[in-house]
C-alpha cells in the first residue's frame, strides 16, 4: 500500500481547515513536505481550483492553490516524496503550456510527478474561463491526447477540434517515460472509459468501499484496459461527507471521519487493500497546532505504514 500526504496551509477547505493553517508560511508548508518525506510517505497531494463561483465559495472556500506551483514548491524542498496534481481540471489549462509545465516539473525533480486529472465539475467556473462546459469531456480527452504526443514524439504534430500543432520542437521531454503516471479522477462511467483507455490509475470520487468492487469490475472488463501494467486504484480511508458539488450529506458510507484507535485503522485499510485499492492517505485527528499535526503524521509511519509494505517489483 502507498500512502499519501497532504499539505496544511496550502487551501482552505472548510471541512478540513484547521485555525492553524491560516498562519502557515512558506517555510513550515516546506518543513511539513520534508517531514512527510524523511517519513517515507509515497505522494503529496495538492488540490486546485482557478476561481471558485459564489454559488460554491460557501462549501468550499475561495482559497486554493494552482497545482502546479505548490507541486514545485513542495517538490523543490524535497529529496524523494512524489508530488501530485489531486486532481487538475484539465480544460482549464492549454494543453501544450500544460504539457511544457508537467515536463519541466518532471525534469527538475528527477521524475517525481503524478498527473491527477478530472473533467471538472463547477459550470461557472468555466464560463469565467471562458470554456464550453458540456464540452469538457471532449476537450480533456483531446489536450490528454495532445500532451502524449508533446511528451512522446521526437516530431510532434496534432490536429484536432481544440488544439492543432506542427512544425515544433517541444523540450523537455518528461523524465518519466513514457510520460508522468496519469490518474484520472470522477465517478461516471466516462471516467472509467478514459482510466481504461489512458489512465494509470484511478481515483474514485464519491464511491463507498461497497461500491469499489463492482466499479473495478467494470473498469477491468473494458476492452481498453490493460490488465498487464500497473494500474493505481486511490482511495481514503476517510470521506469528507459530501455529496456533489461539496454539498454537506449526513451519510455513512462505511469510512469514519476519524479512527479512533490503531486496530480500527488498520481493519479499514486492510479492506481497502483486499478489494483492490493501492494507494490511500489517513484520516488524523484534529489538531491545534503545527507541532501537534508532525506526530499524527510520523504516529502514522512509524506505526501503520510498515504493516502495509509496497509490493517489490518482479524483474526479469
Amino acid at each position: 500500500m502507498k500512502f499519501s500526504a497532504g499539505l496544511p496551509g496550502v487551501h482552505r477547505y472548510p471541512p478540513s481547515t484547521e485555525p492553524w493553517h491560516l498562519s502557515l508560511q512558506p517555510e513550515q508548508i516546506q518543513q511539513i513536505a520534508r517531514h512527510a518525506d524523511e517519513l517515507g510517505y509515497h505522494r503529496l497531494s495538492v488540490p486546485e481550483h482557478i476561481v471558485m463561483p459564489k454559488d460554491l465559495g460557501q462549501l468550499m472556500g475561495g482559497f486554493w492553490p494552482h497545482a502546479l506551483t505548490v507541486m514545485a514548491f513542495a517538490a523543490g524542498a524535497t529529496r524523494r516524496i512524489r508530488v501530485c496534481s489531486s486532481v487538475i481540471v484539465v480544460p482549464y489549462h492549454h494543453p501544450v503550456v500544460m504539457a511544457k509545465a508537467v515536463a519541466t516539473l518532471d525534469h527538475v525533480s528527477g521524475g517525481r510527478v503524478d498527473f491527477a486529472i478530472g473533467v471538472g465539475h463547477a459550470e461557472h467556473e468555466f464560463e469565467v474561463l471562458g470554456l464550453p462546459f458540456h464540452e469538457r469531456g471532449a476537450m480533456t480527452d483531446e489536450y490528454l491526447a495532445a500532451m502524449i504526443e508533446l511528451w512522446t514524439q521526437a516530431e510532434p504534430r496534432f490536429s484536432g477540434t481544440y488544439v492543432a500543432f506542427d512544425d515544433i520542437v517541444f523540450e523537455p521531454k518528461p523524465v518519466q517515460r513514457p510520460y508522468p503516471p496519469i490518474l484520472v479522477g470522477g465517478n461516471s462511467k466516462a471516467a472509467l472509459r478514459r482510466a481504461a483507455r489512458i489512465g494509470d490509475g484511478w481515483y474514485p470520487w464519491l464511491i463507498t468501499p461497497d461500491q469499489l468492487p463492482s466499479y473495478l469490475d467494470e473498469l477491468r472488463s473494458m476492452p481498453e484496459f490493460d490488465a498487464s501494467k500497473p494500474f493505481e486504484i486511490v482511495m481514503s480511508v476517510s470521506n469528507v461527507k459530501v455529496g456533489e458539488d461539496h454539498v454537506p450529506v449526513d451519510s455513512d458510507d462505511g469510512r469514519p471521519d476519524v479512527i479512533a484507535d490503531k486496530q480500527a485503522l488498520v481493519d479499514a485499510i486492510g479492506h481497502l487493500q483486499e478489494i483492490g485499492v493501492t494507494s490511500t492517505s489517513v484520516p488524523l485527528p484534529r489538531s491545534s497546532t503545527m507541532e501537534e499535526y508532525l506526530e499524527q503524521v510520523q504516529w502514522v509511519a512509524e506505526e501503520i505504514m510498515p504493516l502495509f509494505p509496497e509490493p517489490v517489483p518482479v524483474t526479469a
